[in-house]
């Protein structure tokens, strides 16, 4: 895991002063580093039975699909308001300063399916906690796992997902 540590680099003050950025952009450049980030999260899951990887907006997307792909499942997307041009489900989550949703389609999962969610970081657990409730909340379907390449472990995000099986790459 030490080459997906060193592909990742750390910008300080964005977007705003106090945050420790993580870009992920070179190690998605790097075709061998992104290939052993997707086996590494493949030899996780495999024989897990999964019948769809769910990937949060945005970098979320790039894992799941990725990830979908090598486990030989299909993918769907959990994203913010008003992007979804079919029925919707809705789930709001509060902000340090104000609201914010996700939202996935009201046809996105059958009952009985087992789902692994995907995202690229794990941080306050915000997003991922309104996903697993807006999954939990309008679906009939079993949560594999919570998978991430990073885990901002100061920020406690695992805490708001108690009792889901979490598994990150690289706990920062």
């Amino acid at each position: 895991m030490e080459c997906l540590k060193a592909a990742i680099r750390t910008i300080p003050d964005f977007p705003k002063p106090g945050i420790q950025f993580k870009d992920i952009t070179p190690l998605l450049a790097d075709a061998d580093v992104f290939r052993e980030a997707i086996d590494a999260l493949k030899e996780r899951y495999t024989g897990e039975e999964i019948d769809l990887v769910i990937g949060i907006e945005a970098r979320g997307f790039i894992f799941a699909s990725a990830l979908a792909y090598a486990l030989g499942t299909g993918t769907c997307l959990v994203r913010k308001p008003g992007k979804l041009p079919a029925a919707i489900y809705r789930q709001s989550y509060d902000l340090e300063y104000g609201t914010d949703a996700v939202e996935i389609h009201a046809d996105a999962l059958e009952s009985g399916q087992k789902i692994l969610i995907v995202d690229d970081v794990l941080a306050t657990g915000g997003t991922v906690a309104a996903t697993v409730a807006l999954i939990q909340n309008n679906f009939d379907v079993g949560i594999a796992g919570i998978a991430f390449l990073i885990e901002l472990v100061s920020l406690e995000g695992r805490k708001k997902l108690s009792g889901l099986p979490v598994h990150a790459l690289i706990q920062s």
